[in-house]
């Protein structure tokens, strides 16, 4: 594990598919032991005179909550902007943007909706940029949602994870790479106007094969039969309100029930959500609530995955 962290020093990631998959597994080892310590009481100092910048185009609970925390609790410095504080791509060019803070800053953390606006601020800052949303990417909650599937089944491989609902929006089309690269089998179940990007699937069915495992997308419910995990997210993301009511047309047959995971005639099924929920559209209050829900797992372990990824990164794992 060792190897790999080191190899990760000064690096970015701003989609899962970045890091191997060796890579994803040190992560995920050092993430369950910062959740241990966390939990133990134990705390580090491992950031001190380190900053961190946090750009944010959009608003956020858990990315900015687990980023700041994470990164304070190791005595870093981290430092919130949005475009009205600082110059993004106005007035002054986002490569500029990226020149002064990375000569100021030892990593930024971006949240917001261009996948090249990330990709830009990696290229021109030289130093590590995390990516915490964009439009098509959300890696850093697939590495807390592959820690849940590992904390609560012990073991990744082999594991069935079945997506319910818009199978090409970021939490879709991440969760695929992650499960393709760690050997969990994947079953994207939605409409298919909202299928997945073929060229995504192709590469992550050629990933999946690679180490054993599948990858599938399907609009029939049926689907689901046999996972060991049911993942839905919102039908209408930040940007697609004026989209709202045909997009609740389209969806409504794909509500995560009792009934859906009823249906996947395993009786250990997990319901997983990356938050907020609109309760009583993609999921109801009763699976949401219920004994089958991890949601809360799931928001906790982002904070140990983020702070995991800026140790390695930082090369202070």
């Amino acid at each position: 594990m060792v190897q790999q962290l080191e190899h990760l020093a000064g690096r970015s990631l701003l989609t899962l598919s970045d890091f191997r998959s060796d890579e994803i597994r040190a992560l995920l080892t050092l993430a369950h032991q910062a959740r241990a310590d966390r939990h133990a009481g134990i705390t580090h100092q491992r950031f001190v005179g380190k900053s961190l910048a946090m750009l944010y185009e959009k608003r956020s609970t858990r990315t900015r909550s687990a980023f700041e925390t994470a990164f304070g609790e190791e005595g870093g410095h981290a430092v919130f902007m949005t475009p009205e504080d600082i110059h993004l791509g106005a007035k002054e060019s986002l490569a500029d943007t990226a020149r002064v803070l990375g000569r100021m800053f030892d990593a930024i953390q971006f949240r917001g909706f261009e996948q090249e606006t990330a990709e830009e601020l990696a290229r021109h800052s030289g130093v590590p940029v995390y990516n915490g949303l964009t439009d098509s990417r959300h890696p850093t909650q697939v590495l807390a949602d592959l820690m849940t599937l590992e904390t609560h089944f012990e073991r990744l491989e082999g594991l069935t994870l079945a997506y319910v609902g818009d199978s090409r929006n970021n939490i879709a089309s991440s969760l695929m790479i992650g499960c393709a690269l760690m050997g969990v089998n994947y079953i994207s179940v939605g409409p298919a106007e909202l299928a997945p990007d073929p060229a995504l699937l192709a590469r992550c069915q050629a990933d999946a094969a690679a180490v054993g495992s599948t990858v599938g997308a399907a609009t029939d419910l049926s689907n689901v039969r046999g996972a060991d995990a049911v993942y839905t997210d919102v039908w209408v993301s930040m940007g697609e309100e004026a989209e709202e009511a045909a997009r609740l047309d389209l969806l409504g047959p794909y509500q995560v029930d009792a009934a859906l995971l009823r249906g996947t005639g395993n009786p250990d099924t997990i319901f997983m959500h990356d938050l907020p929920a609109v309760k009583g559209n993609e999921v109801t209050e009763e699976v949401f609530e219920g004994d089958a829900s991890l949601v809360w797992e799931q928001a906790e372990n982002r904070k140990h995955t983020a702070k995991a990824l800026m140790l390695a990164t930082l090369g202070a794992g």
